[in-house]
């Protein structure tokens, strides 16, 4: 039994690794692959699964981590900065969605819980893939990208009640229906007022104390720990595991743990999601869906065009432009993976026959599918629809690479390339950036930075962004095999553009200039050097002589600075650094209307380095700069001080 199970797992791993993989390289969704593979396992085609029940089991702890890491990304700030849209377009279109198909469904002779969980699979847009495609192409701080994204974020909040009222109307019967939803109402708000009370002294004081240990392990266990102890928490009271995950993780949201939360997180919350995801596809039925497949492709056509015409009407109710609210339908016509969520659950309470439920993944697959190409080409099919042909939605990063010629290639975002990035545009040098921290590209995007996200050891990527048309390339990370291969690859596409690779000493100096690269800079020796000189100009040496000390040294590749006494190596506590972050200042936002130095910005421990508007930047803003909506405000501080100065703006005292 045991080598069963074992070979059942090694069979399911193997079947999802190819095909997420095949899916990657067409630029699908690997929501996709997983649903594919439930297919391939399941009863539908070769039935390769004996212990399938335990696997959906735990597939669905993937739903209470997908719930905690939602509840982290939940920012107060961010939802009263954009409440307007949130609490007005997205709001709106929830319940419009909900109404319309609820009617569609009782005219075609579902009764009202089938109606009401297909209404709420329907509703709903994937918040995965809209936000992938955004910020990958850049438009995630556009104005219609804003709407989009104000819109899904009321989505993934009115999946909570959705997941609570299922079960409900599931184990309740009509009688006692209202007795049981005030019921859970009641547990709910016991259960949020115990575990916000509970969590915003004990939570914090909980990952500090973890913290001071320094131990991953620790740190990544007790992650595990409060996910699960919340759901367990919630589920005693008869709710869904899934709201007490949701609750931990948005008490977690304003922690300076966040960031390294998620990242803990996010494997096993994929891993676990990806089981969920092939039970779903385990539960699809071929047969039924090749009998109805006219049915299905009809069923997508109509799902697509009332979602797409009920946002374009309810934006366009809102003021919103005709391009951007055509834009903002194209994108979330589509079913979301909590759809697939609703779906399984349903099917699990008996809500929804098997038929209806396999429909609902085949509409769900579709869509998902199409919802790139959809993405890539929502400003194009909205210009046709608004018949705006002049009307072009602003896109630098895009139009910037395009026109690149002589330019800098910067393999790596962080502190040295940003410090390299910012001397380039001083001088007006042309460049762009590659770094693969999605968290550092969607910040530096926010402020209109050339900055890609991918890989600079893959040739793709390096095309991209123009490697053959570059005079320059600058190898700004620290790791000597990934230098290499970027090295190897810049010879072979781009022969004539000079390579410089910043290390951290001269240890790998000959590996790298054997390589091909043009010159290595050790930033050890290096910041060494610098000291020096100003040690010898203090102490009255003439420049020309310093200059040419220093120039003699790195001649000779730093060797007369090796050969020195090593002490016991030690640790220093890590201190809070700087950072930059990019504010957009909404209609609504308190700082809208005050000039900068209404504000006391440095009072609260941040500076304005920079100040975008309308695609024009201004450094070191003037104080008496009145502040406009759609503003993007460079700000530089310590976390902490930043996200109080970000809340600041948005909300005032």
């Amino acid at each position: 039994m045991e080598l069963t199970l074992f070979s059942e797992i090694l069979l399911l791993l193997a079947i999802s690794v190819g095909l997420v993989a095949i899916f990657r390289r067409l630029k699908l969704a690997p929501i996709l692959a997983y649903l594919v593979a439930g297919i391939i396992v399941g009863p539908s085609l070769f039935n390769f699964l004996s212990e399938a029940k335990e696997i959906s089991f735990v597939g669905e702890l993937g739903i209470v981590f997908l719930l905690f890491s939602l509840g982290l990304e939940f920012s107060f700030p961010r939802l009263i900065a954009m409440r307007q849209l949130v609490f007005g377009v997205g709001l709106v279109q929830v319940v419009v969605t909900l109404l319309i198909i609820l009617l569609v469904c009782f005219v075609s002779g579902y009764n009202w819980q089938s109606a009401l969980v297909v209404a709420c699979a329907l509703a709903l847009s994937s918040t995965a893939i809209v936000i992938k495609q955004l910020t990958e192409n850049g438009k995630l701080q556009s104005k219609r990208g804003q709407l989009a994204v104000s819109i899904l974020l009321f989505q993934d909040l009115a999946v909570v009640p959705m997941l609570i009222v299922i079960p409900i109307i599931a184990g309740a019967s009509q009688v006692n229906l209202a007795s049981s939803l005030l019921m859970a109402l009641l547990n709910g708000a016991l259960v949020f007022v115990l575990l916000i009370s509970v969590g915003k002294w004990l939570l914090p004081r909980l990952f500090n104390e973890i913290a001071q240990a320094r131990s991953d392990e620790l740190f990544v266990l007790t992650t595990i720990l409060v996910a699960l102890l919340t759901g367990a928490i919630t589920h005693l009271f008869g709710l869904s595991m899934a709201l007490g995950a949701f609750l931990a993780g948005m008490m977690l949201g304003e922690s300076q743990y966040k960031h390294q939360l998620e990242a803990d997180i996010r494997p096993f919350r994929d891993i676990l999601m990806g089981l969920f995801f092939i039970s779903v596809g385990m539960q699809l039925d071929i047969a039924i869906l090749a009998q109805s497949l006219h049915w299905l492709i009809l069923f997508v056509a109509i799902v697509l065009a009332i979602k797409l015409l009920i946002i374009q009407m309810i934006a366009r109710c809102f003021k919103q432009s005709k391009a951007d609210a055509w834009a903002a339908g194209i994108m979330l016509c589509q079913m979301g993976e909590f759809g697939f969520v609703i779906a399984a659950l349903a099917l699990e309470q008996g809500l929804i026959s098997k038929h209806l439920a396999s429909m609902l993944v085949g509409v769900g697959v579709i869509s998902m599918a199409i919802t790139p190409y959809l993405i890539n080409h929502s400003s194009r099919f909205a210009q046709f629809l608004a018949k705006q042909t002049e009307e072009q939605e602003q896109d630098a990063t895009e139009s910037q690479t395009e026109q690149l010629q002589e330019h800098v290639v910067i393999c790596g975002f962080g502190r040295v390339g940003q410090i390299v990035s910012r001397f380039l545009k001083l001088e007006s040098i042309p460049y762009v950036a590659l770094d693969v921290d999605p968290t550092r590209v969607q910040e530096a995007k926010a402020a209109y930075e050339p900055v890609h996200f991918g890989d600079s050891r893959k040739v793709e990527v390096l095309k991209a962004v123009g490697i053959e048309k570059a005079k320059l390339v600058i190898i700004a990370f620290d790791d000597l095999n990934k230098s290499l291969t970027v090295i190897d690859l810049v010879k072979k596409y781009a022969a004539n553009a000079k390579i410089l690779v910043r290390t951290g000493n001269d240890d790998n100096l000959e590996a790298l200039i054997e390589a091909g690269a043009d010159e290595v800079i050790p930033e050890t020796l290096e910041g060494s050097l610098m000291l020096v000189s100003h040690v010898m100009l203090h102490s009255g040496v003439p420049v020309k002589r310093i200059f040419g000390r220093v120039r003699r040294e790195r001649k000779n590749h730093y060797n007369g600075l090796h050969g020195f006494y090593r002490g016991d190596s030690y640790k220093q506590d890590e201190r809070e650094v700087e950072y930059l972050h990019a504010v957009t200042l909404t209609d609504n936002a308190f700082a809208v209307g005050l000039h900068l130095n209404e504000l006391d910005l440095p009072l609260r421990g941040v500076e304005v380095t920079a100040l975008r508007r309308d695609g024009k930047e201004y450094y070191n803003p003037e104080p008496d700069m009145e502040l406009q909506p759609q503003d993007v405000l460079i700000i530089l501080g310590v976390p902490r001080r930043v996200e109080r100065a970000e809340r600041f703006l948005f909300e005032g005292a």
